[in-house]
């Protein structure tokens, strides 16, 4: 939408108003909260199970392997998240060796049919379908991985992607975080969602932070106590703990 200018001049004999700056407040907020910086790599490694130094490594220098926000220095937006998410995903396959990975993400990007989808290739709604194999084609071409371990790649990057909610134009909403080491049947219990709660963990369906939970429990309060207190099952109270303490996992 471009900005209307009102330029303050004379018109039937009367001085227009000076320019309102109400359109640029309205251009600001028009911009997709998705994509603005919102997450340290400490906090983004933590929801990712991931080590901060490797997650790190991976949005660092001249080539990162997710496009990061220009307007703040190493700072994640939502969609990053989810890239890395899909990224960890697969290096939890295989031990993935950046410059492969990178020239296979770039092989997406380069057929990609949106604009999106060239900025953010890993959350193409195409990857779900032909896109899986391409980005295996590609990266089986850099690796020579077995047949055998692209179908665990193939089967672990499914997973992945079907932990991500998108809206009707197939853009990514919500983040249903691993909260256990094994990722096999994960409740999709937590999710991350940038309209709620600021972007961190809740409990679906409400706006429940996780991080709340977990201090509460450590200050010495019981699962069941929680759960009665917010009126949610153990299950749920248990899943907000392990998002946040690795030794309740």
């Amino acid at each position: 939408m471009h900005q209307r200018r009102m330029r303050g001049r004379h018109s039937f004999g009367r001085l227009m108003p000076p320019r309102s700056r109400t359109p640029t407040r309205r251009i600001a907020t028009n911009r997709d909260h998705r994509a603005l910086p919102a997450y340290t790599v400490s906090e983004a490694a933590h929801y990712l199970n991931v080590p901060a130094t490797t997650l790190g490594s991976w949005v660092a220098g001249s080539a990162p392997l997710t496009c990061m926000p220009t307007s703040a220095a190493r700072l994640l937006s939502f969609f990053n998240l989810a890239e890395l998410h899909v990224i960890a995903a697969v290096r939890r396959t295989h031990g993935v060796r950046m410059p492969q990975l990178r020239s296979a993400i770039d092989y997406l990007r380069d057929l990609a049919s949106s604009a999106h989808d060239r900025k953010y290739p890993l959350l193409s709604q195409a990857l779900e379908t032909d896109g899986v194999s391409v980005f295996l084609d590609q990266y089986g071409e850099l690796t020579n991985i077995s047949q055998r371990g692209q179908v665990a790649m193939r089967e672990v990057l499914g997973a992945a992607l079907k932990r991500i909610d998108r809206d009707a134009k197939d853009v990514p909403v919500r983040l249903f975080p691993y909260t256990r080491p094994s990722k096999e049947n994960a409740p999709s219990i937590i999710a991350i969602c940038p309209g709620i709660c600021a972007g961190r963990p809740v409990i679906v369906g409400t706006g429940l932070s996780t991080q709340i939970i977990a201090e509460r429990y450590k200050a010495g309060e019981s699962i069941r106590d929680l759960a009665q207190d917010y009126e949610r099952a153990h299950l749920e109270i248990e899943e907000a703990i392990r998002c946040e303490l690795d030794a309740a996992a």
